[in-house]
C-alpha cells in the first residue's frame, strides 16, 4: 500500500473533485489524478465513476473512505499524543444536533477557551445524527435518546415532556391541555419518520387504539414551527425547546407521559481524540 495514494484518494473521496484535492495536498492536479490512477491500477479496481466532469465514488470507494477517515485520524491522535504539552488545541470540531437549545451555553465556553477550533453545527434528526457520526463525519451528536447503541458513549443533557404547539389564532377556544382524541380533531403537523419526538407519538398514539396521519410532514423542526405558526395545524416539540416564538402557544398532552431525553453521544472507539476529550471537559 502506498501512502502517496491513499491519501491522494482520501482527498478526492472527500472533496470529491481532482483540482480541489490538489489545492487541498498543495500539488498538480496531475499528480494526484496519476496517485489515483496507480492506486487503481495496482489493486485492479474501480474506485471514481467519471462522468461529465463530476465524479462519484463507487462502492469500494464507500468502504475505503470510511477507512481512510480512520487512517488519518490515527496519525492526527499521534501528533496530538507528541504536541499535547506544547502546543494550543487547533483544527475543526463538527457538531450534529437535533437541537441546539442545549449546546447553547457549552459551545460558547468552549469557544472561549479554544479559540483557535474552528466549530461546525449540522442539524438532523436522531438517525441522520448516529449515521454521521458512525461514517467519522461529526465527532459529536445531540440526540433524543438514551440509547443510541453499543458502540456509543452516551451523556445524558436531561430531559423534559413534550407539548402541542399551536399558532395563537388556530384554535378558537383557549385550552389548556389536549387529549388523544382532541388531537384527531386537528390537523397535525408531524417532522419526518427518523424523528424521535414523531415516533413517541406514534407510540403513544397506537397504543391509545388511535393512528395519527399527518396533514405535513416537514423536514426538521424548525420548518415544522414555521408551518405551525403559519396556522395549519398543531405540532409538537419537547418542552424545553419550544422557545419564545410570540405566534405560539403550547398545550400540555392529558393521558399521555412522553417524556424527551437529550444526550450528548459520540463514538467510543474516538473518545480519546483530544479534541472530543476537550469538549467533554467543558
Amino acid at each position: 500500500m502506498n501512502y502517496s495514494q491513499i491519501r491522494a484518494f482520501h482527498y478526492v473521496a472527500l472533496t470529491k473533485g481532482f483540482s480541489r484535492a490538489a489545492e487541498a495536498l498543495s500539488l498538480t492536479q496531475p499528480a494526484v489524478s496519476e496517485q489515483v490512477r496507480r492506486l487503481e491500477s495496482d489493486h485492479d479496481v474501480l474506485l471514481f465513476n467519471r462522468e461529465r466532469k463530476q465524479i462519484t465514488l463507487t462502492p469500494v470507494a464507500e468502504k475505503l473512505l470510511l477507512a481512510t477517515k480512520q487512517l488519518f485520524e490515527i496519525e492526527e491522535r499521534i501528533d496530538d499524543l507528541l504536541s499535547e504539552n506544547r502546543s494550543a488545541l487547533q483544527g475543526e470540531l463538527r457538531i450534529m444536533v437535533d437541537s441546539a437549545f442545549h449546546l447553547s451555553d457549552r459551545l460558547v465556553r468552549f469557544r472561549s477557551k479554544f479559540p483557535n477550533v474552528s466549530i461546525s453545527v449540522q442539524t438532523g434528526n436522531s438517525e441522520d445524527i448516529l449515521a454521521s457520526l458512525r461514517s467519522y463525519d461529526v465527532e459529536i451528536g445531540v440526540v433524543g435518546s438514551q440509547n443510541p447503541g453499543s458502540d456509543m458513549e452516551v451523556r445524558s443533557l436531561g430531559e423534559s415532556q413534550i407539548v402541542a404547539v399551536a399558532s395563537k389564532t388556530f384554535l378558537d377556544k383557549r385550552l389548556d391541555c389536549l387529549t388523544l382524541a382532541d388531537l384527531q380533531e386537528y390537523p397535525l403537523i408531524f417532522r419526518e419518520k427518523g424523528s424521535k419526538t414523531r415516533q413517541k407519538l406514534e407510540k403513544e398514539a397506537a397504543t391509545g387504539g388511535f393512528t395519527f396521519t399527518p396533514a405535513v410532514v416537514a423536514e426538521g423542526r424548525e420548518a415544522m414551527l414555521e408551518i405551525v405558526a403559519s396556522g395549519v395545524g398543531i405540532g409538537f416539540v419537547s418542552e424545553t425547546e419550544f422557545g419564545n416564538d410570540p405566534r405560539l402557544v403550547r398545550f400540555s398532552l392529558e393521558g399521555m407521559n412522553l417524556s424527551m431525553s437529550e444526550s450528548l453521544v459520540y463514538l467510543k472507539q474516538r473518545g480519546d481524540l483530544r479534541i472530543i476529550k476537550s469538549f467533554l471537559n467543558i
